[in-house]
């Protein structure tokens, strides 16, 4: 099998975003497991990243977490990037860790909190200009774990206002991208919970609001790609992060849950032409690789959405459409999961090899010995991890 010329045109515009923060040591609530050779400041972990980016030809920018990966220079943190082939992304803020912000941080009751949680992101939005980043993305851990913990109609209140201040200090293209997820670590009630709120927010701010779409922020039976479907009817899809679950948020390897969720969000993706750079649809993976290898893990991760891309794109969509129109029920769940069946994976070894790629990125990655390299070099320092 071969792909058409329209197909290899799409997967040659792809690009999927990885997080500077899968490369650190990570774990649970329980535990954070060390591995060798993890990144020990922001530029290992560009140079970890380059390396997904080098065996697949999938992978051009990396994410950054702030403050995790603050450093003195940005502008040094970007040439080292485009040195290495990649650029830096999406910047992150971080307003969940400190101390003050246990009650919440943008929606906080106390105007002191408040303001300390924007400086915040008005320190994200300099960062922005030092990167070339074009988007400032939030997820709040703002909420309440009791009933009566706070006025939940005034939090919303004080969102609005510290949402409007922020996105009032962007520039040029730069956009405010708002993540929602639906609990944790609030319990009782979270203040940006779901899809809807996010998208209320973002449309009261302006066009340069967008909503994030985590694909693992979602109760159990959420029908991920109507969600998709009407942010992208809306223009208000902003970006994915990418990661698979089994019970909550478990940021494990994309598609390793459910391969065919993975397939139908991003069949409904072409479907509202998410795939078309002028949609502004940013592709990033949210993961953290807590018992498997870090780069491995991130390489399995883009080749699961390129696979299932590449499946997607062979839906027939003509036939889809004759059988819907016509009510035959079956046949248009046929022509599904014909595509959804399709072993593309030759296909995409042959495309790979005629680009210069190896046909194979995780044999190849394991036999270039960088794995190697960087457990015995990356010793004697404090290695990076999750918050740090």
């Amino acid at each position: 099998m071969a792909f058409t010329t329209d197909v290899s045109r799409q997967l040659e515009s792809q690009a999927i975003e990885v997080p500077s923060w899968a490369y650190g040591n990570s774990g649970t609530r329980f535990k954070v497991f060390a591995q060798a050779g993890v990144p020990r400041d922001p530029f290992e972990k560009i140079s970890d990243a380059a390396q997904v980016h080098a065996f697949t030809g999938l992978a051009p920018r990396v994410a950054l977490h702030v403050p995790w990966d603050e450093v003195d220079d940005f502008a040094k943190l970007r040439e080292h990037a485009e040195a290495l082939g990649v650029q830096l992304g999406t910047i992150n803020s971080n307003t969940f860790q400190a101390d003050i912000y246990k009650l919440g941080s943008i929606t906080h009751s106390d105007a002191m909190v408040r303001r300390a949680a924007i400086d915040h992101h008005l320190r994200c939005i300099e960062i922005m200009h030092e990167t070339g980043s074009r988007d400032l993305k939030i997820w709040l851990a703002d909420g309440t774990n009791y009933p009566g913990q706070d006025d939940i109609r005034a939090r919303q209140d004080r969102l609005a206002e510290s949402l409007a201040d922020i996105y009032a200090a962007l520039s040029g293209d730069q956009r405010l991208v708002l993540e929602y997820k639906f609990f944790e670590p609030a319990f009782y009630h979270t203040d940006v919970p779901d899809w809807g709120t996010s998208y209320l927010h973002c449309a009261a701010l302006g066009e340069r609001a967008v909503v994030c779409l985590d694909t693992g922020h979602h109760a159990p039976g959420t029908n991920i790609e109507f969600i998709v479907a009407q942010l992208l009817r809306l223009g208000k899809l902003g970006s994915f992060d990418f990661n698979s679950r089994f019970y909550a948020d478990d940021d494990l390897i994309v598609g390793a849950a459910d391969p065919f969720q993975l397939f139908r969000i991003l069949h409904e993706v072409n479907r509202g032409r998410g795939f078309d750079p002028a949609s502004g649809v940013v592709f990033m993976l949210d993961q953290c690789h807590n018992v498997e290898a870090k780069i491995p893990g991130q390489i399995r991760s883009v080749l699961n959405v390129q696979e299932m891309t590449a499946r997607a794109l062979m839906v027939d969509g003509a036939a889809l459409s004759a059988a819907q129109r016509a009510g035959d029920v079956l046949g248009a769940n046929e022509v599904l999961m014909d595509a959804f069946y399709t072993d593309v994976r030759p296909a995409l070894a042959d495309w790979r090899e005629e680009r210069g790629l190896p046909r194979d990125p995780m044999a190849a990655y394991a036999a270039s010995g960088y794995q190697a390299e960087i457990e015995s070099t990356r010793v004697g320092g404090n290695q990076a991890g999750w918050g740090a």
